[in-house]
C-alpha cells in the first residue's frame, strides 16, 4: 500500500486537530490532495491507464466539493489549507 496508517496520521495531525480527527474538512482535503499527487505521478509514467485516470478525476471533484463547503462555512479556514497545501497559484 502507498500509504501507510502512520502516514495518514502525520497528514491528520498536521491538518485536522489530531491524528484520529479524521472526519475534518481539512484533513479529508489534505488526504485527497495527497492521494491526488501519488495519482498523477503514476499517470505521468502510465499514460494509458484510464482507470486510475478516472479515480483521479473523482477525487479532484471531490475535493472540490469539499473545498466548496469549506469556503462557505469559513472563508478563515479555506484560505488556511489553500495556502497550506498551495493549490492555487
Amino acid at each position: 500500500m502507498y500509504l501507510s496508517p502512520e502516514e495518514k496520521g502525520k497528514i491528520f495531525k498536521k491538518h485536522g486537530k489530531s491524528n484520529k480527527d479524521t472526519g475534518s474538512a481539512e484533513g479529508q482535503i489534505a488526504l485527497f490532495t495527497y492521494r491526488i499527487d501519488h495519482l498523477t505521478k503514476h499517470l505521468k509514467q502510465n499514460h494509458k491507464d484510464f482507470n486510475t485516470e478516472r479515480s483521479l478525476v473523482k477525487l479532484v471533484g471531490k475535493r472540490r466539493s469539499l473545498l466548496n463547503y469549506l469556503m462557505k462555512k469559513d472563508v478563515l479556514r479555506y484560505r488556511a489549507i489553500v495556502k497550506d497545501l498551495n493549490l492555487r497559484k
